[in-house]
């Protein structure tokens, strides 16, 4: 599978680690699945070389702890996320706050941000 159709990420790689997480916490992959929620036949799937749905990637990732970003490789790859968007996730994330709260939070540090940015030419 070629870049333009993986997008530079390296499933075999995530898979790798995933398996080394799980052997590590000494789990089997039926207790992964029951506690992620990603079926086996996806876990089967991920172990032949095909790639997990997106949502299965990000319960995975959550359950083992691993950055899917680390298992990319390609140009467009930044080393580090826009500072609005650190603070969007903090604030969506933050369990005293209510996702209408965060919102409106956000809008605020949003307008502000975009009032005092440094805009480079």
């Amino acid at each position: 599978m070629g870049l333009a159709e993986d997008k530079g990420f390296d499933g075999d790689a995530f898979y790798r680690a995933l398996e080394l997480t799980v052997d590590a916490r000494s789990q089997t992959w039926k207790q992964v699945a029951a506690k992620t929620g990603v079926s086996a036949s996806t876990l089967t799937r991920m172990a032949q070389g095909r790639r997990p749905d997106a949502a299965s990637l990000a319960a995975l990732s959550a359950w083992a702890g691993l950055n899917p970003s680390d298992f990319v490789q390609a140009p467009y790859k930044t080393s580090q996320p826009e500072a609005i968007a650190q603070i969007s996730t903090l604030l969506r994330s933050d369990p005293n706050l209510d996702l209408q709260s965060a919102e409106a939070l956000e809008a605020i540090v949003k307008a502000a941000y975009e009032r005092f940015r440094k805009v480079e030419n």
